[in-house]
């Protein structure tokens, strides 16, 4: 295996990311150093298993082999500890089930060990879409977190692995890795299913299901053609962002997030993926020492993941997720932070539900090496940051392949295959990320607009109130939604029921959009990481259930959202809007069996929105 070295001339950096960066690392001075004085005390040199009592040692790794055994016990190879979200009802991480094996024959090659130090849950949100189970989803991005802490806590690793690809699973990995600080970190994608149903097409199927055009049997053809096999779904929502993120981040590598199961590179990424955790643990880091994660995730790392975000029109979660995920490491962000690098950092990329393009189009097409080389290209990433693969991210503007067998990286080709889906940054999409951040008395939400036309991105229309989606789904069965109208769908934040993605309501919304009716969405809930073609304001915060003005809107109250001016405004006056009580909800139905008894702990102590909606973290 060669590492990847493609240096890239040198451009000063854009003065918003500068400034963003700046102002986050000034934000987070208390709680960064506070975070580092811990990373800094679970640091030692040598294994970190060296000098525990016998008894300890010997439960630490009585059930290995024989020669793994006389490794551990000599106390000088690392031992690199496996976090997995392996489980085979997510098609995404079915390929998991087996890397543990081969991830301990490759550290035996490498003169190390292997453990599987636990394993953490992976539900599918594509399976409890509109299901009780879905008030379960984002808060599992915590227990996530908290299991990959238990896991670590043995202390007997000297780095880790972690196997994870999908929604609140990459976010909560990487929040527990960050709890260990001292330890280097090599996260191990699993790659994109080959593509089958277009997007497109599926989404066609869905409308005319909504519409009552077509059968059941026909939209459950239609949505088995799009997910048919082993692999992450192929449209670009908060699974592929994920992806995305851990690569412009440094913490895959090169090449490797979109390159499909059970071939004979994604095999070779798998195993030079243990190469570099063991190299890491050793200190073989471009003579910079171990560099734990810790010290690996800064600012600067964690302002190159937005401008990822933002230049490829990501999933709208993460203006939750990496908020959450800095926060672990002390490093305080906000929807501020979002709104002005979109400003400034431009639309390369176009994957569904932004186009009609899919991930393996993407990969094709140039990928994440094309699109990191752009970025660092105009000053819009730090190329100054630790990586897996050694310092500096002009390591990744390369893509990955066979030279006669062997796992080597090469230069992206200079021209695109397919500029409809991926461009230079001279011949951008849009000149815009496409994420805002809205502000008006009904408090700040955020709004994806990167797939939103021009001319839906003004919605002032009268206000049609509900507290669960079945109740608007409802309403369009039974004929009632034929007219412009803002749709507020409250009591929907993670103290209320878990914040449950609300991705049924994009069918029935998109059919009254084409028929040209003005239409909007304002919810302190959460869309799919696959938000479309409807403006829907998102996250409001504060949420209902926390005195938010999204409690005291009534039917019939004129909304204006705008997202070129960046207003959500309730045109009620002041007066008025304190004169009203918001009304009593009874939330225990949504608090109640399918496990959400035990997440009451969870809600009660959720932080907001733009805080990371995380339970964990909401004392910073």
């Amino acid at each position: 295996m060669t590492s990847p070295n493609l240096m890239t001339p040198k451009v000063n950096l854009h003065a918003t990311v500068a400034a963003v960066t700046a102002r986050i690392e000034q934000r987070s001075a208390v709680s960064r150093s506070a975070y580092l004085d811990v990373v800094a005390r679970a640091k030692k040199p040598g294994p970190y298993r060296g000098g525990m009592g016998c008894a300890n040692a010997a439960h630490a790794y009585a059930a290995m082999p024989a020669n793994d055994k006389l490794v551990l016990r000599q106390e000088r190879q690392p031992n690199v500890g496996i976090i997995t979200a392996y489980n085979d009802m997510l098609s995404a991480h079915q390929p998991y089930e087996h890397y543990p094996e081969r991830i301990r024959a490759a550290a035996r090659a490498a003169g190390a060990t292997a453990q599987v130090a636990g394993g953490v849950p992976a539900m599918c949100d594509g399976v409890t879409q509109g299901e009780d189970g879905m008030e379960l989803s984002l808060f599992s991005r915590d227990v996530i977190a908290l299991a990959t802490a238990v896991g670590l806590s043995h202390n007997v690793f000297d780095a880790a692995l972690f196997l994870g690809v999908c929604d609140k699973i990459v976010p909560g990995l990487f929040m527990g890795a960050l709890q260990f600080g001292h330890l280097p970190a090599v996260f191990v994608p699993a790659g994109p299913m080959t593509s089958g149903l277009s997007n497109d097409e599926k989404s066609i199927v869905r409308q005319q299901y909504a519409q009552g055009l077509v059968s059941r049997e026909t939209l459950l053809a239609a949505e088995q053609a799009a997910y048919h096999g082993a692999g992450t779904c192929t449209f670009y929502g908060t699974a592929n962002s994920n992806q995305m993120l851990m690569e412009i981040m440094g913490m895959h590598l090169p090449g490797s997030s979109f390159v499909n199961p059970g071939t004979p590179l994604r095999e070779a990424l798998t195993l030079a993926a243990v190469q570099r955790a063991v190299a890491l643990s050793k200190g073989q880091n471009d003579a910079q020492g171990v560099v734990g994660i810790g010290h690996q995730v800064d600012a600067k790392v964690i302002v190159n993941g937005i401008v990822g975000l933002l230049a490829t029109g990501g999933s709208t979660n993460h203006t939750m997720h990496l908020i959450a995920m800095a926060r672990a490491a002390g490093l305080m962000v906000n929807w501020d932070d979002f709104s002005d690098l979109s400003g400034s950092v431009p639309l390369l990329a176009r994957i569904y539900p932004n186009g009609s393009a899919d991930v393996n189009h993407f990969q094709a097409a140039g990928g994440m090496g094309f699109l990191i080389q752009q970025l660092l290209g105009s000053g819009l990433l730090h190329e100054d940051v630790h990586t897996v693969m050694g310092h500096g991210l002009h390591r990744y503007t390369v893509e990955p392949w066979l030279n006669h067998g062997q796992l080597d990286w090469r230069p992206v080709p200079a021209h695109l295959a397919d500029e409809a889906v991926l461009r230079p940054v001279s011949h951008p999409f849009s000149a815009d990320g496409g994420l805002r951040l809205l502000q008006g008395n009904l408090g700040r939400a955020v709004i994806k607009v990167s797939a939103v036309k021009p001319e839906h991105r003004k919605v002032r229309a009268a206000a049609v109130v509900v507290t669960d989606q079945k109740e608007l789904a409802q309403l369009f069965k039974d004929g009632q939604l034929e007219r412009d109208f803002v749709a507020v769908v409250r009591n929907q934040g993670p103290q209320a029921n878990g914040m449950p993605e609300l991705h049924k309501l994009t069918p029935l919304l998109g059919v009254l959009q084409d028929k040209g009716f003005k239409v909007a969405l304002v919810t302190d809930g959460r869309m799919s990481g696959a938000s479309g073609k409807v403006p829907a304001a998102i996250h409001v915060s504060p949420e209902a259930v926390n005195g938010g003005m999204i409690g005291k809107v009534q039917n019939g109250d004129m909304i204006t959202l705008d997202c070129d001016q960046h207003q959500l405004t309730l045109e009620v006056s002041e007066t008025e809007l304190a004169a009203r009580v918001a009304p009593d909800s009874d939330l225990s139905a949504y608090q109640r069996g399918t496990g959400r008894d035990l997440f009451a702990l969870f809600r009660t102590n959720a932080a907001h929105a733009e805080e990371g909606a995380s339970p964990l973290l909401s004392h910073l």
